[in-house]
């Protein structure tokens, strides 16, 4: 995992006055998502309209979802986030640990998980810290070589005065 150095805006624990960037972008984060529901639920409703294609849906989201079990990310790559939303509840949340701003990537609001506001966009952050302590690299010592019994040794010496006196004959004088 790259080396990431993560960004605060504001503090969230702190008194916070909304801007009128805030204003404009939750404005902006409800049309969107106004939008968006509207044509989920018309596409939804051509889907539904036709056997066929409901079934292939079903079956398209049973592979999603399937895919989205099995991609799980480990605890060391979960940063987790204090915000301060729209609505001014302070809540915590997480997002891969690559990302420097809990808004990055299209995650610039919530639904508020106290009053149920939703969207509620983020309008003050600060990182707390990994959801779990990455893994510890394993050293690997080389097994220590054990030293050689006096029979090895003796066979050894006995090998090299062979090869010693073989090399003396062969020697042209």
């Amino acid at each position: 995992m790259r080396s990431v150095e993560y960004k605060s805006r504001g503090v969230p624990l702190e008194e916070y006055e909304l801007t009128r960037r805030d204003h404009r972008w939750q404005k902006d984060l409800e049309n969107i998502h106004r939008v968006a529901h509207e044509q989920v639920a018309k596409h939804l409703d051509e889907v539904h309209a036709d056997p066929e294609l409901t079934a292939a849906h079903h079956e398209q989201l049973r592979k999603v979802w399937k895919f989205i079990e099995s991609a799980k990310t480990a605890p060391h790559e979960i940063m987790r986030w204090r915000v301060r939303l729209y609505c001014g509840h302070i809540v915590t949340t997480s997002r891969h640990a690559e990302n420097a701003e809990p808004t990055l990537h299209g995650s610039s609001s919530m639904k508020c998980p106290e009053c149920g506001k939703r969207p509620s966009a983020i309008v003050a952050f600060e990182p707390i810290g990994l959801a779990g302590e990455p893994p510890r690299a394993r050293t690997t010592t080389p097994p220590a070589k054990r030293k050689p019994s006096r029979g090895e040794l003796e066979r050894r010496i006995a090998q090299l005065e062979e090869e010693n006196r073989r090399l003396r004959t062969e020697q042209p004088t």
